[in-house]
C-alpha cells in the first residue's frame, strides 16, 4: 500500500534523541516510515504506534516484536494517548513523534473524499470504520453562520460569507452530496487565477471540522506533557499555520494562546522547553523529491 515518503525523516528521528532501551510513541503511524526508522534504533526498547485510520493497520506487518524489542499498534486517535499508554503499561515515555496532516494514501483513495482531484461522496473521515460526522453533514446541515466560521477559521477563506451563502442557497434546492458538486459551487466564487488554492483551502477547512483536528491536537499536546519523562522529547511536524501556531504556542508558553506566565521567581511556567527556537524546514533537495514536504515545519521540545 503506497503511503507518502516520510517528511524530515532524519531530522525528526534525530530530534527524538533515541536511547536504545527507551519507550517511544509514533502517534501518526500511517505508512510506518517514521516508525521504521525509530524501531531500527531500538535494541531493547519499545515502540507504540497510534493511528485511527483502519488502512494504517495493514502496514504493521513488517514490525515484529522479539525477545528484546517490542512493537504495539493502537488503532485510535492520538487524542487518547494518555489513556491507552496507561492501559498498556507505559505511563512514562522517552519520546513522542507526531507527523500531522493527511497522508498521500488518504488523498489518493478516491472514496475518502479528501482530494479535489476526484468525484466522490462527501466523507472526509479519517476513521471511516466508525460512525461520525461527515463532510456531507457539515455542508448540508450546518447553519450558515457556522459554515462561515469553519471556512474562515480553518480554511482562511477571504470570502467565507459569500461561499457559505452559495452553499446554503444550493442545498436548499437539493442536497450537496459529492465533491464535484461542492467544487462547482466554490469555483463560481473563487478568486480569479487561484481556483486550485481556493478549493484546497475549502477541503482543508471541511476536513479539519469533520475530524476535529484542532481539538484532537490540543488534547494530544497537553497529554504529551504529562506522559513524557523528564528530558523526554516531543517532535512535531506540521503542514499549515493553524497546526504550527498551536504547537509553537504550547511549547513556548504551555498554553495555546501563546501568553507566557511566570512564577514568583520569574521562571516561565510551562511543562516543555523549546529545543529549536526556529522550526526546522526541508531543504531544496527534499522538496524537489517530495512535494508534500514544501510546507513542513518541525518543532522539538524537551520535558523539564
Amino acid at each position: 500500500m503506497e503511503y507518502h515518503i516520510p517528511v524530515l525523516l532524519n531530522e525528526s528521528v534525530e530530534g527524538l534523541d533515541i536511547h536504545p532501551g527507551g519507550t517511544y510513541v509514533d502517534v501518526t503511524f500511517g505508512g510506518g516510515g517514521h516508525s521504521a526508522a525509530i524501531y531500527q534504533k531500538l535494541s531493547n526498547g519499545r515502540l507504540i504506534a497510534f493511528d485511527q485510520d483502519p488502512d494504517a493497520n495493514k502496514n504493521t506487518r513488517t514490525f515484529e516484536s522479539d525477545e528484546n524489542r517490542s512493537f504495539l499498534f493502537v488503532p485510535s486517535n492520538f487524542r487518547h494517548i494518555k489513556r491507552y499508554l496507561k492501559f498498556h503499561g507505559s505511563t512514562q515515555v522517552d519520546g513522542i513523534l507526531a507527523d500531522l496532516g493527511v497522508s498521500s494514501h488518504q488523498f489518493d483513495e478516491q472514496q475518502r473524499g479528501f482530494s479535489t482531484r476526484f468525484d466522490s461522496a462527501l466523507d472526509m473521515r479519517m476513521d471511516y470504520s466508525s460512525p461520525g460526522l461527515t463532510a456531507k453533514e457539515v455542508i448540508n446541515s450546518y447553519e450558515e453562520s457556522d459554515l462561515v466560521h469553519v471556512l474562515s477559521l480553518y480554511g482562511e477563506i477571504i470570502n467565507a460569507r459569500t461561499l457559505a451563502a452559495r452553499i446554503v442557497r444550493q442545498r436548499n434546492q437539493a442536497p450537496i452530496e459529492t465533491t464535484s458538486q461542492l467544487k462547482a459551487i466554490a469555483t463560481e466564487v473563487a478568486p480569479r487565477g487561484k481556483t486550485a488554492k481556493y478549493l484546497a483551502q475549502l477541503f482543508q477547512a471541511i476536513r479539519i471540522e469533520v475530524n476535529d483536528e484542532m481539538g484532537a491536537l490540543k488534547e494530544m499536546l497537553t497529554q504529551c506533557a504529562d506522559v513524557l519523562k523528564p528530558e523526554g522529547r516531543l517532535v512535531v511536524i506540521s503542514y499549515h499555520s493553524l497546526e504550527d501556531r498551536l504547537v509553537k504556542n504550547f511549547i513556548s508558553s504551555g498554553n495555546f494562546k501563546g501568553k507566557q506566565e511566570k512564577d514568583f521567581y520569574g521562571n516561565l511556567i510551562r511543562p516543555l522547553d523549546p529545543f529549536n527556537r526556529k522550526p526546522i524546514v526541508p531543504g531544496e533537495e527534499e522538496i524537489a523529491e517530495n512535494n508534500r514536504a514544501r510546507s513542513a515545519k518541525l518543532r522539538i521540545a524537551v520535558k523539564k
